[in-house]
This record gives C-alpha cells, sequence and structure tokens, in this order.
C-alpha cells in the first residue's frame, strides 16, 4: 500500500501532467506539504512508489534541483518526448536544456533553487 506521501507526490504530479510542466524534486515535496529529505530522499522514495503502484503517473516531471536527470532511458526519452534536449552527461547524469516556463512555480511560490541548466528567454 502506497504512503499518503507517495499518494501527495502523486497528486502533484498529475497537476505537473495537467500544466504539461516539470517541477524539482524539493518543489514537488515542498507543495505535497513535507520535506524533501537530505539529498531529496524522501521524494525519491515516493516516485519509486508510484513507479510500482501507479505506473501511469509521469513520475519523469519530477527533476533534480540542480537541472539534471539520472540518464536513465525511459527518463530521457520521455523528457526528449517534450521537446527537451539534454548538455552533457556526468557520473549517470544528465542535464537538461530547458526553457524556464516549463519549471512549474505554483503561485505565491518562489523557487528554494534555481534550476541550473535552464536555457535563458531569447531576447
Amino acid at each position: 500500500m502506497a504512503s499518503n506521501r507517495a499518494a501527495d507526490v502523486a497528486e502533484v504530479l498529475w497537476e505537473l501532467k495537467r500544466a504539461s510542466k516539470l517541477a524539482t524534486m524539493s518543489a514537488i515535496a515542498e507543495r505535497a506539504g513535507f520535506s524533501p529529505g537530505a539529498d531529496c530522499k524522501a521524494v525519491r522514495k515516493c516516485l519509486a512508489t508510484i513507479r510500482h503502484e501507479w505506473p501511469h503517473l509521469e513520475w519523469w516531471r519530477a527533476i533534480e534541483d540542480d537541472g539534471t536527470v539520472e540518464s536513465q532511458p525511459d527518463h530521457v526519452a520521455a523528457l526528449r518526448g517534450l521537446g527537451i534536449d539534454f548538455a552533457d552527461d556526468r557520473k549517470g547524469y544528465v542535464s537538461l536544456l530547458i526553457d524556464e516556463e516549463l519549471i512549474m512555480v505554483w503561485e505565491g511560490d518562489t523557487p528554494a533553487q534555481p534550476v541550473a541548466a535552464v536555457v535563458p528567454d531569447a531576447e
């Protein structure tokens, strides 16, 4: 049986899907009402539960706080499907090159930490 936290994170993922956005793990935890934990371990555990219990949810919308994702083929493929490009591959992680408009910021929220690999708006 899934934990309450996992159910709360699942709701946030559903929100992200409806908005066609991505969010950092810390932002997802905060939106779900709990602390992400050291190195976002609490969120990672919830995402693992979600992948097992609710495989239809778009778990891949969660990205690292520094704008990277693990270079897992299913995660990379899902993000490529959104038109996201990738930069370098470092120690099993790839940097996302994404328009900051794809990063969800909930009203009243200020990002705790900027996503490092966001492509700036063209002026």
